[in-house]
């Protein structure tokens, strides 16, 4: 695990207890946060009242992050982490746990290698594996305590429609994505009872850094206009909405979920 670094930390402006912001005196952490789509969702959970813990390997991105955060006047700190280093996230997000209550836990961060399946090792596999499942099984296990204390916990696991299309040339990441949905549904079985709802996201197609490993940007655009309903690429802050929906009371009746955010490329 490399060294964590805290970004300088803004104080929220608690507004007339009539207009209370939807995760006032919600405390937010997001793995991935500083990439093309936590990033957006960071800013959004911000702005609807949560104070933001990001946790993510791109250190200058994150503090960059955290500093925006805190330039609004509410509150933000970035972790310097290795999710790869699964024993390590579940010590740091165990402290992180104690020093503040984590209500709220985004399971975002993402590794995702592209090659033909037969091209692939087993080191490369268990990789993708520890970062984009073992790191997450961790965190809920580090936040999971506190949450049953207060009998209230949110927590969102971000899958993939990929899981549903089965994609060639991104097996281990299909893999691990299809995981999640299996882990949202066993916490949500296991923690109900609790007030703690488990549930997960599938994005589609967004135009982030995830599609660097296709070979014709605009065939593939046309490729994803095709497939969608919706004619119009996707944007952060549609993704950033279904965060929002599944993190607040909004949803308090709905856990063990999937949601396709996808412009209705597939509908499951």
């Amino acid at each position: 695990m490399t060294t964590s670094t805290e970004a300088a930390r803004g104080r929220l402006t608690l507004g007339h207890p009539a207009k209370r912001r939807a995760l006032e005196d919600r405390s937010v952490l997001i793995t991935g946060g500083a990439g093309g789509l936590g990033a957006p969702t960071a800013q959004a959970l911000a702005a609807a009242g949560a104070r933001v813990v990001v946790l993510d390997r791109d250190a200058s991105g994150g503090e960059r992050l955290a500093t925006d955060i805190c330039g609004t006047g509410r509150e933000a700190v970035f972790v310097h982490m290795d999710l790869s280093d699964t024993k390590g996230v579940l010590a740091r997000v165990g402290e992180l746990a104690a020093r503040r209550t984590i209500d709220i836990l985004v399971n975002n961060a993402a590794i995702f290698p592209s090659r033909k399946f037969s091209d692939y090792s087993l080191d490369e596999f268990e990789l993708v594996q520890r970062v984009n499942v073992q790191a997450a099984f961790a965190c809920c296990q580090a936040v999971l305590p506190q949450m049953v204390a207060q009998r209230w916990g949110r927590i969102i696991n971000v899958s993939s429609i990929t899981f549903y299309g089965g994609w060639a040339g991104i097996a281990p990441y299909v893999v691990s994505k299809g995981s999640l949905i299996a882990l949202t549904r066993a916490l949500a079985r296991e923690y109900g009872s609790f007030g703690i709802t488990a549930n997960s996201i599938c994005p589609g197609a967004f135009p982030t850094a995830a599609e660097d490993i296709q070979g014709d940007p605009e065939a593939y655009r046309q490729l994803v206009l095709q497939q969608q309903c919706i004619k119009r690429r996707g944007t952060p802050a549609d993704f950033a909405n279904a965060v929002l929906f599944f993190a607040t009371d909004q949803s308090e009746f709905v856990t063990g979920q999937s949601l396709n955010v996808d412009g209705g490329w597939f509908m499951t």
